[in-house]
């Protein structure tokens, strides 16, 4: 049996399925800011000089980047409200989730970035009188968050790709809804490979722009 290809499927219902994609990426923007500022506290319970904070850090570090993001995702959506008593919707489990896996892989690039600031241009900010919060906010976290600006935007593009997640738990992101889509019409072929092809043209360029940025960074 010769199977029928009907692409016009996929202009028939592209803002249904556009709908989804401003989703995609309203989760992922969202998501990176979290996960950037959640790196950050992390990377510097990592690094803390007491060991209570640094067994904190280090600890759900661990965890979190070595068990699969789907897990995490089905018990911050399943589990949780039955812990704490607190129903989370969807979109908001998703978030929290996407936010949390990330930051732990953040901060390593964060405490990479830190670590790699000159022990020169620390003592220099010593001679010169500052504080540590003066030195860290002025001196160090400057540079480090410009040498970790390429993992940062690599980071994103993992985000766009892991926030297809969020179909297992209903969030209206592109895939969630081609599986709608699909489940109406029946035509899983035409509408997955559209899908495939949205996400390499936005993932494909961003990845080739931070490789040439790593380049340009590496040759400075």
């Amino acid at each position: 049996m010769t199977y029928q290809f009907r692409w016009d499927v996929i202009p028939a219902n592209i803002d249904f399925l556009l709908s989804g994609l401003w989703q995609t990426l309203l989760i992922s923007a969202v998501t990176l800011v979290l996960a950037m500022l959640g790196g950050l506290v992390i990377a510097m319970l990592d690094m803390s000089k007491f060991i209570v904070f640094r067994t904190i850090g280090i600890s759900v570090g661990e965890v979190v980047r070595n068990t699969p993001i789907l897990v995490q995702l089905l018990w911050i959506y399943y589990v949780l409200p039955m812990v704490l008593g607190i129903n989370l919707d969807a979109w908001t489990a998703l978030v929290i989730g996407l936010s949390i896996y990330s930051s732990c892989f953040i901060a390593e690039a964060y405490r990479a970035g830190i670590q790699a600031v000159p022990r020169g241009h620390l003592e220099a900010a010593r001679v010169l009188g500052l504080s540590p919060i003066q030195t860290f906010t002025r001196i160090t976290l400057p540079q480090a968050i410009r040498m970790t600006l390429p993992p940062l935007a690599a980071n994103f593009v993992q985000l766009i790709k892991y926030s297809s997640l969020g179909a297992v738990i209903s969030v209206g992101e592109i895939t969630r809804r081609g599986m709608e889509l699909s489940a109406s019409i029946f035509r899983p072929l035409e509408i997955f490979t559209f899908i495939a092809v949205v996400y390499f043209l936005i993932c494909w360029p961003l990845a080739m722009a931070i490789r040439i940025w790593e380049r340009r960074l590496t040759a400075r």
